[in-house]
This record gives structure tokens, sequence and C-alpha cells, in this order.
């Protein structure tokens, strides 16, 4: 990393980010135009969830000159929004990748799939099975006029409806990035699973009171938003666990390999001061074998009284002749 850094300075890195982002902005201005083409079909199909509980033969109403094509404008950039979300994901794990080892890039990459695929399960959800029966809650309160009463009748504002149904699939959305977030917390060791386990009486209120913010003031929605928010909140506890058993494996192959080396090393310096030793003793050997043939020829010089071939003649040229010998 230190060699990437030096190879890309600050420049060149605010460079490659201004890039990334030039190329997920165009790729939103071409979905928001393509999306915009196809407004009405976008629009249709958000208020379709309505229109089978009150009928073919009610209408929507608008009160502002511009109420309708802000509102087109609104769908539009949300569906782009949606549409473009791969794209921006791309362009950002293509910045940020280089800057991390390879066992982070294959942690990290599971979630970057995960995060649009969690956020369209959330608005299914919403769309498939919270609406329907929200919508039925809300048109209950309707009422046929008679003799002495009013007829009580919805009439929806375009504006309004869309601004409920972004709302809806933003808060369902966003919820069902719990287990990714809490997973990626615990990757990195801000949380625990057993510490997560132990605050669960504590999620299920804060659940509740975060259900009961982003949606309507009605119970089906509420409920619709806490329950899932729960369970999510127990799976995010098992993908804690999962990834503390992988970390604690992975220290324990860490530690191992360590060990390992450190025993390679420790047998290598045992060998080499066996290996110094074995020398020091054959030299200690050869000065001994050198000594005793020294004093036995000069014994038997002595004792002939014939002149010596070799050896020392005097006491310090011995001395000397042995240290050159050595």
């Amino acid at each position: 990393m230190q060699s990437h850094d030096k190879q890309m300075p600050i420049m060149e890195h605010l460079i490659e980010l201004r890039n990334r982002l030039t190329w997920a902005v165009l790729a939103l201005f071409i979905t928001f135009g393509v999306c915009y083409y196809f407004v009405e079909d976008i629009y249709g199909f958000l208020v379709r969830p309505l229109a089978d509980i009150m009928g073919p033969d009610r209408r929507m109403i608008y009160t502002a000159l511009t109420e309708v094509f802000f509102t087109y404008v609104k769908v539009s950039f949300f569906a782009a929004c949606f549409v473009s979300a791969p794209v921006f994901l791309g362009q950002f794990w293509a910045f940020v990748a280089p800057g991390l080892y390879k066992n982070e890039r294959s942690a990290f990459m599971p979630f970057l799939f995960a995060t649009p695929v969690l956020f369209l399960m959330g608005g299914a959800l919403v769309y498939y099975f919270i609406m329907p029966l929200a919508w039925k809650f809300f048109l209950s309160f309707e009422q046929v006029g008679g003799a002495s009463a009013l007829a009580i009748q919805l009439e929806a504002k375009v504006g309004e409806y869309l601004s409920l149904v972004m709302k809806l699939i933003f808060a369902f959305g966003l919820c069902f990035q719990l287990p990714v977030l809490l997973t990626l917390m615990a990757r990195a060791g801000i949380v625990t699973a057993n510490g997560l386990a132990s605050r669960r009486k504590y999620a299920v209120v804060i659940a509740f009171v975060f259900a009961a913010v982003l949606t309507p003031p009605d119970l089906i929605s509420q409920v619709g938003l806490g329950i899932p928010i729960i369970i999510l909140y127990e799976i995010s506890i098992i993908m804690a666990r999962i990834s503390e058993r992988k970390r604690a494996k992975k220290a324990a192959a860490e530690e191992d390999e360590e060990d390992d080396e450190d025993g390679e090393q420790a047998e290598a310096s045992g060998t080499a001061v066996a290996t110094s030793d074995d020398s020091v003793d054959q030299q200690a050997a050869a000065a001994a074998s050198y000594d005793d043939g020294q004093t036995s020829l000069t014994r038997s010089s002595e004792d002939d009284g014939a002149p010596r071939l070799s050896g020392p003649s005097r006491k310090d040229d011995g001395e000397d002749d042995f240290n050159n010998a050595r």
C-alpha cells in the first residue's frame, strides 16, 4: 500500500474520485431521462395497490397546476436512483478496491451485492404486502351518505400519495440494510454476537419506535415494519457469530504458522550452534595433537643426542611456530 501511495499522490486520488463521480452522475442523468419517458407507466405501477382496492370508477386529484409535473419528476428521479444504484456501487468499489488488501476485498464483496438485493426485498415487502393492507385500512373510514349524514369519500392527491409511497419504500429498504451494517461492525470488532443477543429486549423497543416514526400512524404499517426489523436483527446475530468463528479460525491458523516458523528458526539456530561447537572441538583436538607431536619430537632429540630435524630450537620460537601452525 505504501508503494501504491507513492505511485498515486493525493491529486491523482482526487482526479480518480472526480472521474468516478462523473460516471455515476452521468448514469443517473441517463436513467432519469429514460425513466421520465416511461414515467406514466412507473406511476401507474405505484398507484396499482390503491387502484385495485378503490376500483376503476375512482380517481385521483391534484390541486396545484405544477403538482403533477413535479410529481412525475420525483417519480423519475426516485426510479433513476434505484436503477443507477449498481453503477454507483460499481464506481465506488472501483475507487476503494485498489487500497484494500486481498482478504479485505473478498470480505467486502458479498456486502456490495447484498445491499441492493436487500433494498429490493424491503421495497417488494412494502409494495406487495404492507401497502394493500394499509390502504384497505384507510379506505374503511369511507361512509355512504344518508338522510342525516354526508358521504365520506377519499379523493387522493397525486403528490401526497407519491410522498407516502416513497417514504414507505425508503423506510423498508433502509431497515433491510440492518444485517449488512451489523455484520460489518462485527467484522470490525465494534460489536459482538453476545452483546447483540444480550441487548435483544432494547432492540425490540427501538424497532417498533423506529417503525412508528417512519410509517403512517396505523397499526398495520408499524407492525409490518417492526417485525421484519426484529427478524433481521436475529439474522444479524447469526451472521455476527459466523463472522467471529471465521475470525477465530483465521487467528488460530496464523498462530500455528508463527509457531512453526519459530520452531524452524530455533532448530536452525541450534544446528548452527552445534556446528560451531564441533568446529571448536576439532580445532582444540588438532592443537592438542600438535602439542603432543612437538613434545615427543623434542624428547626424542634430547634423548638421542642427535640434532633435531624439526621443532622449535628455543622456547619463544616454538610458540611462534605453534601460533603460525594454528
